[in-house]
């Protein structure tokens, strides 16, 4: 018998959530961010700290550059010395999407754009990866309200960062781990 408030659907669920990890584990999957664990793991999370991150223009860039150094070096780089150089362009286009009756835009699609280059810093440096990374989102204009206005637009600016960090953080740390595995990085 179920304690109450339990059912025969949410106690399968349940041992479904707890045994679905033993069994992903079983098959090779592991967490792509892991900290710690094995051999290659330090080497890896080692290799991200070692990443210096070029300066990007405009506000938003600099928004992303220090999302960037959180995420490649959590606990700070401290006296990791540089091995890599990561240089990111970045840049939005927008696109009206919506007017309201007087014909003001009520609606703005935004599509960010971050192309980055890594380099090692041997002399000469070299180009090892690069990539471009693309993120989108909108938001609404209120017709009177120009506080919400701004509040959207920075909300919806913090997404995209976020998500574009994100994106160039997975492809490094696929970088770092095919090194560490010794494959050819694509």
């Amino acid at each position: 018998m179920c304690p109450e408030g339990w059912s025969i659907l949410s106690s399968r669920r349940a041992l479904v959530a707890l045994g679905l990890p033993l069994l992903v584990t079983g098959c090779g999957f592991r967490a792509m961010h892991a900290r710690g664990g094995t051999q290659e793991d330090a080497q890896v999370t080692a290799s991200l700290a070692a990443v210096k991150i070029g300066l990007i223009t405009e506000r938003q860039g600099q928004l992303l550059r220090r999302r960037l150094e959180q995420s490649l070096a959590p606990n700070g780089r401290g006296l990791v010395p540089a091995k890599y150089d990561l240089r990111v362009g970045f840049g939005y286009g927008v696109e009206i999407q919506g007017y309201n009756i007087y014909g003001a835009a009520s609606r703005v699609r935004v599509t960010a754009t971050a192309n980055w280059f890594l380099f090692d810093v041997g002399p000469p440096p070299r180009e090892i990866a690069r990539g471009s990374e693309r993120a989108l989102d909108a938001y609404d204009i209120p017709a009177t309200q120009f506080f919400a206005a701004d509040a959207a637009r920075e909300t919806m600016e913090r997404q995209l960062i976020e998500e574009l960090s994100q994106h160039i953080l997975e492809r490094l740390t696929m970088y770092f781990r095919a090194a560490a595995q010794g494959a050819a990085p694509a």
